[in-house]
């Protein structure tokens, strides 16, 4: 009998969270279980949880005019060897880059994703409410082996 290998496509993975910054670290302890069951999940954690950590934090923060019981929401998928990560809130307000003065003691988390993600972006969620940002992030370079001879 012949078997037929498929290869194994990793599910999109969705939760929904309270606004407000303490669930901040529980988005990106999702994250790394997210990126621990995948074969090459450690060459994404460190961007990826840097920029999830942005992207929800800026979502807490600028969602003020949300109603209080709207939930942030998160989105984890790999698809051609590129993680795609999304935040829904339900604010009005767009990322917009700029550049902060060093004296600035907020406004460098859409920088960082800017910075760091291979592409970026937002959108308007589907039934009109809200927003979602999304970034793409390209796997860090595979360690290299060490040759004996």
């Amino acid at each position: 009998m012949l078997k037929i290998r498929t290869a194994h496509r990793p599910r999109p993975f969705a939760a929904r969270l309270d606004s407000r910054t303490e669930s901040t670290p529980i988005a990106r302890q999702l994250l790394r279980a997210y990126l621990a069951a995948l074969p090459t999940g450690d060459r994404y954690r460190d961007t990826a949880e840097l920029l999830l950590g942005e992207l929800f934090a800026n979502a807490v923060q600028h969602t003020a005019d949300a109603p209080t019981d709207r939930l942030i929401e998160v989105h984890f998928a790999l698809a051609n060897d590129r993680l795609r990560l999304e935040v829904h809130d339900a604010g009005t307000g767009r990322p917009s880059l700029h550049t902060p003065t060093p004296d600035d003691e907020h406004g460098r988390g859409v920088l960082l994703v800017n910075e760091l993600a291979e592409k970026w972006g937002c959108c308007p969620r589907a039934g009109g409410v809200g927003k979602f940002v999304w970034a793409l992030i390209a796997p860090a370079p595979a360690p290299a082996t060490l040759l004996t001879v």
